[in-house]
This record gives structure tokens, sequence and C-alpha cells, in this order.
């Protein structure tokens, strides 16, 4: 038997594929929600890039923006029945509006090592304001949690030679319409930064002994 070359469908799932069996048994409404929901990473990627065009390109969002998001997802080959703008822009509007009003920068990358790294929506440090604030735009309905917040503080920390105890560290997560604030304390920053050179150490140890 000679088969056919498929070999650029390789690692890839197909929408109706063997792998993806339960659509054999879902309704017409299912069906389509399903179609429809696959999107979601894909339009998460594409409300972040234009968040970090906008926020660089210090462009400010106003409620009639509409069609800039409309735009961005066409672009990255989203269709229209898979997102409402409307609903994209109560959270994307004040997240970049915020982010260019506190002069943050977007898309940062904090680095302790290749066990522990993160990017970082929205970060800037005011060393005259002693101030470090972050923010994170959330896309999807799964609910968020500050501890991630925390985290990308206690690596700026580290990467920087920073002590949490010297400035104050404001953290803001947009989801779902809502904007929820919080301030972090010094010492959870600080146990957050013992924890991750705890396991760093940890998983460097595994790993050694797996080779001796």
């Amino acid at each position: 038997m000679q088969w056919n070359d498929h070999h650029e469908l390789e690692g890839k799932h197909a929408f109706l594929g063997a792998s993806n069996f339960r659509w054999m048994n879902q309704n017409d409404v299912d069906f389509e929600k399903r179609y429809y929901a696959q999107f979601a990473t894909s339009i998460g990627t594409a409300i972040h890039e234009l968040a970090k065009d906008c926020i660089d390109s210090r462009m400010k969002l106003t409620k009639h923006d509409k069609r800039l998001v409309e735009y961005s997802m066409y672009k990255n080959g989203i269709p229209k029945r898979a997102y409402d703008p409307d609903t994209i822009l109560t959270n994307l509007l004040p997240f970049v509006n915020d982010a260019i009003g506190y002069r943050m920068s977007s898309e940062i990358i904090l680095f302790y090592s290749y066990n522990s790294f993160g990017t970082t929506d929205a970060i800037v440090f005011n060393e005259k304001e002693k101030t470090l604030r972050i923010h994170d735009l959330k896309t999807g309905t799964t609910p968020s949690h500050i501890e991630q917040l925390i985290v990308y503080a206690a690596l700026f920390c580290l990467e920087y030679k920073k002590k949490p105890k010297d400035f104050t560290t404001e953290l803001r997560i947009y989801q779902s319409s809502e904007i929820l604030n919080y301030t972090a304390e010094p010492m959870e920053i600080e146990k957050t930064m013992e924890l991750i050179k705890l396991r760093d150490s940890d998983i460097k140890e595994y790993y050694e002994g797996d080779f001796r």
C-alpha cells in the first residue's frame, strides 16, 4: 500500500478527528458552541497583541474603537461569531488606558532562571515614587488568582536585586468587566522569592540526580 503524504499535518488534530470523537454525540447547539469555543486561545492572543500595540504606541482607546478590535480578530483569522467586540472592549479599554496613564511597559519578561520566568502584560517600576505596578489582562472566564502577579513581583525583585520592603507593590487584574486591585505585603513577596529559589534548587538537584 502506498500511503498519501500528509507530513504537514503531523502533530495536529482535526476538529472532526478521531481523538475528538465526542463531536459524534453532540446536538447542533452544542456542536456550534464547541466550534466557536476553539478560537478562545487565538482570541486571547489577538487581544494581547492589540493591547501591546496600543500601549507601545501610547494610543488610548475609546468605547467607539470596536472596529479596531474587529480588524485585529480578522487579521488573526477569527470568525465574527466567535467573539463580542463590545465585551472585549470593556476589559481592553481600561487596561490599555491605565497602562498608558501609568507609563507602563508591555509584555516584559521577568527572569530568575530557566525554571522560573514569566511575561507580564504591563509593568512599571517608579523609582521616584517607590512603586512597583503590575497589571494583568484576562480574556477567559476562569477565575483569576492574584498569586500569579505576586510571582511576577517576586521575579522582578530577584532579577533586579530589589527588596520588597523598599517600595509599594500595586497589583491589578482586569477580567469580566471588573478590576481587582491588590496591594501586596512585602512579606508575601519575600516568601515567594524564597520559595522560587528553593524550588529552582530542587529542580536542579532532581535533574543532576537523573544523570548520575
